[in-house]
């Protein structure tokens, strides 16, 4: 989508602090962080949320599978982290590019918002 900021993101187009990269993959810190580790991990195919038909079984298990290294890597794992995917406008979602949120850090309160 060529107005997408996520996709020119995806596309370095904009750059961004990335901490992972791969063919279908690209984890970079928010640049308005909620949290002292605040990373997106997104596709680089442009999906709108989990609600796109883009968003299917295998892309999604595939993501979630690089959440524990992603963390494992980012120093999160031994204390924990949250991972949170807002969906449309009142889920919080902001962008309309999936994209995962993992936090940690500090301790995060429940409820979220």
């Amino acid at each position: 989508m060529a107005d997408c900021i996520f996709c020119k993101i995806a596309k370095h187009e904009l750059g961004s602090d990335s901490v992972y990269e791969d063919n279908e993959f690209l984890a970079f810190r928010d640049v308005n962080p909620a949290a002292p580790t605040h990373v997106l991990l997104i596709p680089k195919k442009h999906v709108s949320s989990l609600l796109d038909e883009g968003a299917e079984q295998k892309l999604l298990g595939k993501m979630m599978a690089l959440v524990p290294r992603l963390a494992k890597e980012l120093g999160l794992a031994d204390d924990g982290f949250r991972v949170v995917i807002n969906t449309g406008q009142e889920g919080g979602q902001t962008v309309d590019h999936l994209h995962i949120h993992i936090l940690g850090g500090r301790a995060l309160q429940w409820p979220p918002g």
